[in-house]
């Protein structure tokens, strides 16, 4: 039986409306066009919860001036390789969609870029930056802080970023991309979860009593999301920050707490690595080809269990989407054709 809770959006339909929307809110043509691109394309490769999911606190961001439409980028500071951005809290998909391709610019001149952006916006879903650098060629490597929302191991205060990190590099027509937030799960999962009235399959967290948790609710309420391998995703976390800062001259994730509870103004950091220039580039797609083949190789648990390198359930939900239409929750694509 269909879900009469869920409509399926076709994508260039959703893509429509958010730009719609956004020129609306006085964006220029560009940029709205950019990040509707950015949002309907996470929402078409599953990645709801930083895309369709997402579209209305994004909305409400620009509302509140967090997010500046009209504002542009501004380069601070070179040296060699490396730049520094002022992203003047212009929005945060088009400043990751300029900052990447400044990067890949880069590249191309040196073998390795880096744009370091300071001041700017959530970047949404950080592997879309990934699938732009690979299929232009390049590996990429990024990551954002954000505000304190992580704990360290054996702390009940939250004083760490869930900073994600991103790592590309080009695959036959397609990429690999791994793309993770530092808590076992996302936010953006753990409501979605919530929302459906489901249960995580592996603790992601703690309740209010310090005990490890599988229920979203709970650990939503407590605040208190579990660190990818423990006090080791909370040390990654610890120096991501340090780095996006120093790197950027931005704002730390302790300082981007003090501001309010909005998360704006954060530190990311986008490398490009212009693989063509190796010396080993004509054989690169045969040595991914035997890699991925001796992973997936691997005897599995049971006969249902899948090896999947990272970005493949990607590949597969984009093409469903395609298809069927991008699965939406009726009231939010009511409250988005209402925005």
């Amino acid at each position: 039986m269909p879900d009469k809770n869920i409509t399926h959006v076709p994508f260039e339909i959703m893509k429509q409306r958010f730009y719609e929307v956004l020129i609306q809110l006085k964006f220029p043509k560009e940029k709205a066009k950019t990040c509707a691109a950015i949002f309907a394309g996470n929402s078409l490769d599953g990645i709801y919860s930083h895309g369709v999911n997402r579209f209305p606190r994004f909305v409400d961001y620009a509302k509140k001036g967090y997010i500046n439409p009209r504002a542009n980028p501004k380069r601070t500071a070179q040296i060699g390789a490396i730049e520094q951005w002022d992203g003047q809290l212009a929005p945060g998909p088009s400043n990751a969609v300029q900052a990447t391709g400044r990067a890949m610019e880069l590249g191309s001149e040196n073998g390795l870029g880096l744009v370091a952006l300071a001041n700017t916006n959530h970047w949404m879903r950080g592997g879309a930056y990934g699938w732009q650098c690979a299929q232009e060629g390049f590996a990429f490597i990024g990551w954002t802080n954000t505000i304190a929302n992580l704990p360290a191991w054996g702390a009940k205060t939250c004083k760490l970023g869930n900073n994600p990190l991103v790592f590309a590099i080009p695959y036959q027509d397609e990429a690999i991309v791994l793309d993770m937030a530092l808590s076992q799960f996302s936010y953006g999962k753990m409501e979605d979860l919530q929302k459906k009235g489901e249960e995580l399959p592996l603790p992601g967290g703690f309740d209010l009593h310090n005990q490890f948790s599988t229920k979203p609710a709970e650990i939503l309420e407590s605040g208190r999301p579990l660190p990818v391998g423990y006090w080791k995703g909370a040390g990654l976390s610890l120096l991501l920050d340090l780095l996006a800062t120093l790197l950027s001259a931005g704002l730390s994730t302790s300082a981007l707490s003090r501001q309010n509870k909005a998360e704006y103004g954060v530190s990311q950091v986008f490398i490009a690595i212009d693989l063509k220039q190796l010396d080993n580039f004509p054989a690169m797609e045969q040595t991914i080809q035997a890699v991925l083949d001796d992973f997936q190789s691997a005897e599995k648990v049971s006969p249902e269990s899948s090896l999947r390198y990272p970005g493949q359930r990607v590949l597969i939900t984009r093409g469903i989407n395609r298809i069927k239409g991008i699965p939406v929750d009726t009231d939010l694509w009511q409250q988005i054709q209402n925005l």
